[in-house]
């Protein structure tokens, strides 16, 4: 983990937070915790360096208040899964994993929008933050967005 608290390798933060990790082929992918240690989303693309997976997700975080999300079936199995497109309606970042119910699906994306929002910038490490020096965060009054794909 680097002095930002952003982990880059297989033994990074344990806990909530950004995590850039190096895959298999030598590239990066990024993944978002709760605080509680579990998996919240993911990135589908593979970024050549950690600094190139860092912009991605601080881009996101920036805009994560406009943010939209598909909800779709998961293919080959049972459950939904959300999707943020990117360019070219690829998948920015999606759910880390597929939910029973549509609307546990949609919970679940709101849940990550704020858990999103809640991330520290990249140039404010973690540590310097105090929480008397944030402003105090609510969830926004207006619904977040949603589309469904299976034609309902």
């Amino acid at each position: 983990m680097d002095a930002s608290g952003r982990g880059h390798t297989a033994a990074g933060a344990s806990r909530g937070g950004f995590r850039a990790e190096r895959t298999a082929d030598g590239r990066y992918r990024w993944q978002l915790k709760a605080p509680n240690g579990r998996v919240v989303a993911i990135t589908p693309a593979a970024f050549e360096t950690a600094g190139e997976a860092e912009r991605c997700f601080d881009g996101l975080r920036a805009g994560a208040a406009e943010l939209t999300a598909r909800i779709t079936h998961v293919r080959d199995g049972i459950g939904w899964i959300w999707v943020v497109p990117g360019a070219r309606n690829l998948p920015e970042v999606r759910s880390s994993r597929a939910y029973e119910r549509y609307a546990t699906c949609q919970n679940a994306f709101r849940r990550f929008v704020v858990l999103l929002a809640k991330q520290p910038p990249r140039d404010l490490p973690p540590r310097e933050l105090a929480p008397r020096d944030l402003p105090p965060r609510e969830l926004p009054e207006r619904a977040v967005p949603l589309r469904r794909t299976d034609g309902h």
